[in-house]
């Protein structure tokens, strides 16, 4: 019998400072987010990060945490019901850090007698700190506890003619009657590093503003690319002006350089060139969370705005858009006929 688990990224089980320690040290431990040797990695977190980095995000969480709890995993967990709702299969929710563990979404389909499980990491662009790191994890717990289960990998969707018309669609809905001079698609940032670490021809990578555009098998696995594919294919579909729109990374931490240019960065240049109104879309994130609305929707709105901008529009995440559950609901029935 087949289920499906979906895995977002996860969140603290609530805003305080305590947990909001133990939910960092779980994703700041791991070897694919900060890829250094363990005793460094270590060092960098329990060492240093973690004596200071809690008491900040506990205050950022607080600012945008629900009534009825992490925005992330509500929000999830409305994708999941009206995804049920829609499929032939049972499906699952699980989360990469926090809770519910990819171990826990896995017991419960198994439970249900479920032997074949169509894996979907909640990202649309592989990167080796998002759906990689799901992708063997989960692999991991599947050997050592549940041998009996057979995994398929619905890969990345960040260039799926489906994807690209609901982000689209849902782009254009918002800014309906909002007047905007520039669209900012505002992708998560990694290290460069990561770039060069998933190029599986070892040679093709070199972020230089040109390797994303020359045709190599490197494309399959690179973040980069599959950002300014994804950029490009809406721009394509809105009909976008050239000079109207363009990607940057956000959410980047200090030491070995990220992925640019980076958005706080972009954001204060178009205020303090004259810029008035701007809008910004997260397509690196299906669902909205701290990154979105705190660091986007909260941070760089205030200061654009403190800067000389006038109106700074943020698109939210697809989310439980019902054209997203349409899409994703006909993905999983496929898979379950195939």
């Amino acid at each position: 019998m087949k289920g499906v688990l979906l895995v977002n990224l996860g969140s603290p089980d609530s805003p305080e400072k305590k947990d909001v320690k133990k939910y960092l040290r779980q994703f700041l431990m791991d070897e694919r987010v900060i890829d250094e040797p363990l005793w460094l990695r270590t060092l960098l977190v329990k060492g240093i990060i973690l004596n200071t980095r809690p008491r900040k995000s506990a205050k950022a969480y607080k600012k945008i945490w629900w009534d009825e709890g992490s925005p992330l995993i509500v929000l999830s967990n409305r994708l999941l019901k009206k995804v049920n709702n829609l499929t032939s299969v049972n499906v699952s929710l699980a989360m990469r850090y926090g809770n519910p563990s990819i171990f826990d979404g896995i017991k419960e389909l198994s439970e249900k007698g479920i032997t074949e499980i169509l894996l979907i990491p909640l990202y649309p662009q592989h990167a080796m700190a998002s759906t990689e790191t799901i992708l063997v994890l989960a692999e991991k717990i599947r050997k050592e506890n549940f041998s009996h289960i057979e995994f398929t990998n619905l890969p990345a969707f960040y260039n799926h003619p489906d994807y690209i018309r609901v982000l689209s669609n849902s782009i254009q809905d918002h800014l309906k009657g909002k007047e905007w001079d520039h669209l900012l698609f505002s992708y998560h940032g990694i290290p460069e590093r990561h770039i060069r670490k998933t190029d599986i021809t070892n040679s093709h990578c070199k972020i230089d503003g040109k390797c994303c555009n020359n045709s190599s098998p490197a494309h399959e696995f690179c973040y980069r690319h599959h950002c300014y594919e994804t950029t490009k294919k809406v721009a394509k579909y809105l009909e976008l002006k050239e000079g109207s729109y363009s990607s940057s990374f956000q959410s980047r931490l200090a030491g070995q350089p990220w992925l640019k240019p980076y958005t706080d960065k972009v954001v204060e240049n178009f205020a303090n060139n004259g810029t008035k109104k701007m809008a910004i879309v997260t397509p690196a994130f299906v669902s909205d969370c701290l990154e979105t609305l705190e660091e986007i929707g909260m941070e760089a709105k205030d200061d654009f705005i403190e800067k000389g901008g006038e109106q700074f529009h943020v698109i939210p995440c697809l989310n439980d858009n019902d054209s997203w559950v349409k899409v994703l609901s006909r993905w999983i029935d496929e898979w379950a006929v195939s």
